[in-house]
């Protein structure tokens, strides 16, 4: 566990860095690039947009080697483009509770003990598809916004608040007192199809393989489940979450 940390510690330090065509644009266009690195060798529409746009943001251009973006980009596929931008400011509880204080069915998502990077990025970006109103992440034992997190929401990470807590248990605790229903995912609970979504949810969102961990599923209301025909037993945390998103978002007719 130590190490896993340490490797948590390790990509945070990295993660004022964006690659990648679509997470460079959407930086660009919020306003949040520094300093933009294009690969010397590049030609086509998408350096021509780029070096537009990062000239009309004002933000400086480098042209470097490709073997350089990729150190930059920590081995991730650039696509030629590294940019530059401030650390990511992460919101706090508060925030979120009150961005959704007078909405009558908001949907937070609450991640426990996530570490792939690939599949929080994923969930940000069918959370911005399906118009949830945050994402709520420990700080301990659980993947933070990284490079490969940006790159994998495709943008949708400049849209939807991101609240980093230390205590999940807590956390829970005062949503409750906030007025929201906390639900869980696990192999036996409630079909997702007669998921009653009414009023404010919390949807725990568990690690692969482990799941939702043992102290904070006893604080959870009630287990929803994906019924599946196949041999395989159990669904990509990305892919799972996208789901009840869904199902969510069908009920509240939130999704375009």
């Amino acid at each position: 566990m130590k190490k896993n940390q340490e490797n948590f510690n390790e990509t945070e330090n990295i993660n004022d860095t964006i690659y990648g065509v679509h997470a460079v644009v959407d930086s660009l266009t919020e306003n949040l690039g520094n300093k933009l690195y294009i690969q010397d060798d590049l030609r086509g529409k998408n350096v021509d947009k780029i070096k537009a746009l990062a000239s009309e943001k004002k933000v400086g251009i480098s042209f470097v080697s490709k073997e350089k973006l990729k150190e930059m980009s920590d081995g991730g596929v650039h696509q030629g483009f590294v940019l530059k931008t401030s650390a990511y400011a992460y919101k706090e509880l508060s925030d979120l509770l009150a961005l959704t204080e007078n909405a009558e069915n908001p949907l937070l998502i609450v991640i426990d003990g996530l570490t792939d990077p690939h599949n929080l990025g994923s969930i940000l970006r069918t959370a911005d598809a399906t118009g949830v109103s945050g994402v709520i992440i420990p700080k301990h034992r659980s993947v933070g916004v990284t490079p490969v997190v940006v790159k994998t929401s495709t943008g949708a990470i400049n849209h939807i608040p991101i609240a980093r807590v230390t205590n999940l248990s807590q956390t829970l605790d005062k949503l409750k007192a906030a007025g929201f229903w906390v639900f869980g995912t696990d192999m036996n609970g409630t079909p997702h199809a007669k998921w009653q979504t009414q009023g404010k949810v919390a949807l725990i969102i568990g690690a692969e393989g482990a799941g939702i961990t043992s102290n904070i599923k006893k604080q959870v209301d009630e287990m929803i489940t994906i019924p599946m025909k196949g041999h395989v037993q159990s669904l990509n945390a990305g892919v799972a979450a996208g789901i009840l998103m869904y199902e969510w978002a069908r009920n509240f007719g939130q999704s375009n």
